[in-house]
């Protein structure tokens, strides 16, 4: 079953009230996990800076004030009202602003784009009228002349990718270290912490240890976990309110910041580090657009979640604002204390099910952003496991979850307290949003085509609430704000050398690609003696012939029937539909038997690695073959250059009416049920028995049967992958930099990473590898 094709085959239409409602509320277990569970650490974390609290309470009010202007703007204006519109087919996140970024200027980070590539149904973009005086089309085109101002629009994207990551580890962390705090209380004071940190790491390891099993298995489960405990909070809040303070809506002037600031000056600014954290959680409304819908999304925000926060955050204060000095507890600003004691256990168990459900959202959203990366050739390729069968995009990767596991665990052990925690989470968070910014004021000019003078004030007004909060985060640097620093650049190091030794070794296929003309002097027979079978020669190339074809023509005399230069590549649109997945052509005289196959994926498809895309490799060289004629769909003139003509070609499960295979003893009439269907069979009876199912008409000619016949017969012997298995080395006269990066980071990177090739169904006996140095 092809899974993108289920999600992508229908026509886009306006979904009913009652698909936006659901989707509302399967977001609030999704997305608003880990921005629910703020207001168990936000005060907590603020009013850790020996913050004293007087009588007039303008501290708290002044708290209070930033807390809700800050979920005002950042959230609900900047993202639900903004950024959720900036949106590339319906997919969100750093990556999806990138892409739409590098579909409108030519600043894409991928080395093998193609012009046919532009031909794809999501490939769209409005174009910048050019106008040499519109300031759109000048920063587009100085965009394309500087390689520089490029690499640096890469390397922030890579910045807030990491961020995003380094949040991964401190969110969970914060959140149920911050959820098990409430077990404090009957415990002696000091006592407790010798109980939170173990059962925090014991919730920690289970968490991750039921990765594996998929979100969809428990997914049932979030909804109505953070649904209670939004209402729970909420509730909470009223009752504090009309209990406490009725008068604390006062706060909500923003007055109130300017007296807080002005009273605790230098305290009150490092203090906004902790405010910060009313917002985590912010990003994951944009980065998982992609599972739900703008709508849904703006729904569950406006109408459950912001009210809740800022009912919650009320309560608080309003408990607060009547204990300032309540010294019977040990913590009096967190946020067990404002919980009356009669509910205080079921509360916290609902808080330690909601921060759990918080972090597998973000641990979702990590193992994504990996493979978005991937794609995209800025990280080395890991294994992906896709846990749903129906749901799209559900994935799990093992290597980068025990990784994160280690990590938590190592912040929870070595911090032990939310100070620290929540002076690393911030910075993480604010770094991210502030790399949204700047990317949104380019999409703004680049993509929506609208005046310089509105991104201008974008990036001034959202920005510079942003710089305030970095600034503040930053300064805590030795205190605990260097964890978020100190992940996102080691993972930024890893992919640009990955980025940048990828780079070089494309370069290097491309210039030492062969040429037709050396094709054509080996004769029709090629010079060597032909054996049956099907040879796939995986290639990064979407042009000419690979240097790894000429070194094994050149030392074994002998090759398959059938040759399939195979290219899979990854193209800057979140979804590639199945009718476009492929291009085919031929590399040489058709007599030769030598195709061309690039099969096209987008950042966010699922790249099949079984039998089925096998059938459909196949199925498309038949129905080009089929299909071949001078008035086929030919794309990519710059491919006409080195002979070639590529025609678009989609999966079988895409084309009902084109060609079909049948593998072993299965029955014909089971696969089509058609009796206009007729069957092409190869002149002998074979270990394994393929047919191809073909339309009735149009007829096919002669030379046509003849080469279907043959493509039965290659596939019939057997399938080999013949792979390029390169040493990667800097050339003499490199600088010792360069020669760090590649002898020795990209080395060790391609040694103990995956390779990057599709194994497909084949036996490991079936696969060859052609090893040659690449002087780079």
């Amino acid at each position: 079953m092809d899974l993108e094709g289920e999600i992508r085959s229908h026509p886009t239409k306006k979904d009913s009230w009652k698909t936006v409602l659901t989707l509302a509320y399967q977001s609030l277990g999704v997305v608003y996990g880990d921005l629910s569970t703020s207001p168990l650490y936000v005060y907590r974390s603020t009013f850790a800076e020996d913050i004293h609290l007087s009588e007039t309470n303008e501290e708290i009010y002044g708290v209070l004030s930033f807390v809700f202007w800050t979920i005002t703007l950042v959230p609900l204006f900047k993202y639900v009202f903004i950024v959720l519109r900036a949106n590339d087919n319906g997919e969100g996140g750093t990556f999806a602003l990138y892409s739409l970024l590098c579909r409108h200027a030519r600043v894409s980070s991928l080395p093998n784009c193609q012009l046919a590539d532009e031909e794809l149904s999501e490939y769209t973009k409005d174009g910048i009228e050019s106008n040499k005086r519109n300031i759109g089309w000048r920063l587009k085109l100085t965009l394309e002349k500087y390689r520089v101002l490029q690499r640096l629009l890469l390397v922030l994207a890579l910045i807030g990718t990491c961020m995003v990551i380094g949040d991964g580890v401190l969110t969970p962390t914060i959140s149920v270290f911050s959820a098990v705090s409430g077990m404090q209380f009957p415990f002696p004071k000091e006592q407790h912490r010798y109980v939170e940190v173990p059962v925090a790491c014991i919730i920690l390891v289970f968490l991750f240890a039921l990765q594996h099993y998929g979100t969809h298995r428990v997914g049932f489960l979030f909804a109505p976990i953070v649904i209670t405990w939004l209402l729970c909070i909420s509730a909470i809040g009223v009752y504090n309110i009309f209990r406490w303070n009725p008068y604390v809506y006062q706060a909500l002037s923003p007055y109130y910041m300017y007296k807080f600031l002005k009273k605790t000056q230098n305290k009150g600014w490092m203090s906004l580090g902790g405010i910060l954290l009313c917002i985590t959680g912010s990003e994951a409304m944009f980065a998982d657009l992609g599972h739900f819908s703008q709508l849904s999304i703006k729904i569950a925000f406006t109408c459950i979640v912001y009210p809740s926060l800022i009912l919650a955050y009320m309560g608080q204060a309003a408990y607060i604002s009547k204990h300032p000095h309540d010294n019977g507890k040990v913590h009096p600003i967190g946020f067990y204390v404002s919980v009356p004691d009669k509910i205080r256990w079921p509360v916290l168990v609902i808080a330690i099910l909601a921060a759990v459900v918080g972090s597998q959202a973000i641990i979702t959203g990590t193992f994504s952003i990996i493979k978005q990366c991937s794609a995209m050739g800025c990280f080395p390729r890991v294994k992906l496991v896709h846990t749903s069968s129906k749901k799209h995009g559900q994935i799990y990767n093992p290597e980068i979850n025990w990784t994160l596991m280690l990590l938590c665990l190592a912040v929870t052990i070595g911090f032990r307290d939310t100070k620290r925690m929540g002076n690393a989470a911030g910075l993480a968070i604010i770094t991210g949003m502030l790399v949204t910014t700047c990317l949104m004021s380019l999409v703004i000019v680049l993509c929506w085509n609208r005046s310089i003078f509105l991104a201008i004030s974008f990036i001034f007004f959202f920005g510079s609430i942003e710089a305030l909060y970095f600034s503040a985060s930053l300064i805590k640097f030795r205190e605990g704000a260097w964890v978020p620093i100190a992940l996102s650049f080691i993972f930024l190091v890893v992919m640009y050398v990955w980025h940048y030794g990828t780079l070089k070794k494309y370069e290097f296929d491309v210039q030492n690609k062969v040429s037709i003309n050396w094709l054509l002097g080996l004769g029709p027979g090629l010079g060597i003696v032909r054996v049956k079978g099907i040879g796939l020669i995986h290639t990064e190339l979407v042009s000419g012939i690979p240097a790894i074809f000429s070194h094994f023509v050149t030392n074994l005399p002998a090759f398959h029937q059938v040759v399939v230069f195979l290219c899979i590549k990854s193209v800057p649109v979140p979804h590639v539909r199945p009718d476009e997945r492929f291009l085919v052509g031929r590399v040489g005289p058709k007599e030769y038997r030598l195709y061309r196959c690039i099969a096209r994926y987008g950042y966010r498809d699922i790249q099949k690695d079984d039998n089925e895309f096998e059938k459909d490799l196949v199925c498309s060289i038949a129905e080009f073959i089929r299909s071949e004629r001078p008035a086929a769909r030919v794309v990519g003139t710059e491919d006409m250059e080195n002979g070639e003509k590529l025609t678009v070609v989609g999966t079988s499960s895409s084309n009902l009416e084109g060609i079909r295979l049948c593998e072993d003893d299965g029955s014909i009439s089971e696969m089509v049920g058609a009796s206009e269907l007729r069957e092409i069979k190869p002149l002998e009876m074979p270990r394994k028995r393929v047919r191809f199912v073909v339309p009735e008409s149009p007829q096919i000619d002669m030379d046509a049967r003849q080469e279907l016949r043959e493509l039965m017969e290659a596939r019939e012997a057997g399938l080999a992958f013949i792979m390029g298995h390169s040493y990667v080395r800097a050339k003499k006269g490199s600088s010792l930099m360069k020669k760090i990066v590649i002898n020795f980071g990209y080395d060790f990177l391609r040694r103990n990473f995956r390779e990057p090739t599709f194994s497909l169904s084949i036996p490991y006996a079936s696969t060859l590898e052609v090893g040659m140095i690449y002087y780079v």
